[in-house]
């Protein structure tokens, strides 16, 4: 929409998004540094070694993996290139990685013109998810789904 002033005959856009284009960039740049500074410590710190992260509470009480079990290795591994490992840690995390790369260069590429970021999930979405955690955790902690483990 365009808002004319009828004084002055000036014409301002509204709805394009305020501030510098660093101002709008702020936010998914800090989002990005702290993702890129937790997985640079992930990859210099090996957590195959014990003593270095704790234990998942849930595995430790029950002996059962959640959904995040193996994420920690999983991030090790793609971090160093070993994409197989990756995907034998925690395969779930590892195909949130490039989802997540994706969805932060279309929420940099948003904001950079301006636009607000647009991640519309409904109740469905969100039980679609709910529901492929769930199948997630039970798969791995069955007798055919030991592929999963870490």
């Amino acid at each position: 929409m365009r808002d004319v002033n009828a004084e002055s005959q000036t014409v301002t856009a509204t709805g394009t998004g305020t501030g510098s284009v660093a101002a709008r960039l702020a936010v998914p740049v800090g989002i990005m540094a702290a993702v890129a500074g937790a997985f640079a410590y992930v990859g210099a710190v090996n957590p195959n070694e014990p003593g270095h992260y704790p234990v998942c509470p849930l595995y430790r009480v029950t002996g059962l993996y959640c959904p995040g079990c193996g994420g920690l290795r999983s991030a090790h591994a793609f971090v160093h290139g070993d994409f197989a490992a990756a995907l034998h840690d925690n395969a779930l995390a590892t195909v949130g990685y490039p989802l997540f790369a994706v969805l932060w260069t279309v929420w940099v590429v948003r904001a950079a013109r301006g636009r607000p970021p647009r991640l519309t999930l409904g109740p469905v979405h969100m039980w679609a998810l709910g529901a492929l955690l769930l199948v997630f955790s039970v798969v791995r902690n069955l007798p055919f789904g030991g592929w999963l483990r870490p």
